[in-house]
């Protein structure tokens, strides 16, 4: 994920996720409230927490992130 960049907003009906971070230092909006994860964390969150990630730094951002059940066709933007 670059630097500066961001994604929408968005929540989905069924399925969790797990986030691994890579590389680089994440940001995450839950519900209105922010969390930092750094490389070598993880972030899980639960069904329905509106929620979104992004890069606030100047450096690149990696990061694994695994669905359950998958997430194509249950994201619902905002």
């Amino acid at each position: 994920m670059p630097s500066g960049t961001s994604e929408n907003r968005h929540y989905h009906h069924n399925a969790q996720q797990f986030f691994f971070i890579l590389q680089g230092i994440a940001t995450f909006e839950i519900d209105n409230e922010i969390y930092e994860v750094h490389a070598g964390q993880g972030f899980h969150i639960l069904t329905k927490k509106k929620h979104r990630i992004l890069n606030k730094t100047n450096n690149t951002l990696e990061f694994l992130v695994i669905s359950e059940p998958k997430s194509h066709g249950d994201r619902i933007d905002l």
